[in-house]
């Protein structure tokens, strides 16, 4: 079976909503160490229509370039990618698909075919829905040393109790806390 790991980065009052308007001063070679283990290992990977958007406008660009972050924008550009959205779209990065049906049953389905690990990059939405249905192995959130007061948050007040387990933490130097958390034991 394969393994599913979503990656976020987070603030310390929740919030997970614009990480491009207040994590960029805590990005460090630790914190791309750990995005590119958790991320660049994956030989698909899940997004939601936006954060698709915000990839695709971006990676086909650095792995042209061929600067310092080339070889990510490349595992990134090769990986077969799954946009989940309810509007039709149309692609122009490499490997990309919009997955049809429905995403429990569609990801379910991915988990038992033969592969690599499956990653998910922020995707608010897919990650809520795909930890609901325990179907995330591992959820790494990049805790930042930063309360933004207000905007999304991974587990808002209607959510069902979702019961983890930490599997590791490591402090960066920056303030931001690696926290790994998997399905709970029952």
């Amino acid at each position: 079976m394969r393994k599913i790991t979503a990656g976020l980065f987070i603030a310390a009052d929740g919030v997970v909503e614009s990480p491009h308007e207040w994590h960029f001063p805590y990005f460090n070679d630790e914190m791309g160490a750990a995005v590119t283990a958790q991320l660049g290992a994956a030989d698909t990977v899940l997004f939601g229509r936006v954060t698709y958007e915000t990839f695709a406008g971006a990676w086909p660009e650095r792995e042209t370039a061929g600067g310092e972050d080339a070889p990510m924008a490349k595992a990134l550009g090769d990986a077969r990618k799954i946009v989940v959205s309810r509007s039709e779209l149309k692609f122009t990065w490499r490997n990309s698909e919009q997955l049809k049906g429905d995403l429990v049953e569609t990801v379910t389905e991915l988990k038992q075919e033969n592969g690599g690990p499956i990653g998910i990059s922020g995707s608010i939405s897919v990650v809520r829905a795909l930890l609901a249905a325990a179907l995330i192995d591992e959820l790494h959130l990049f805790v930042h040393p930063i309360a933004i007061g207000k905007g999304l948050r991974l587990f808002d007040e209607t959510a069902d109790p979702v019961r983890l387990k930490l599997l590791d933490s490591t402090a960066f130097t920056t303030g931001v806390l690696h926290t790994v958390y998997g399905p709970a034991d029952n």
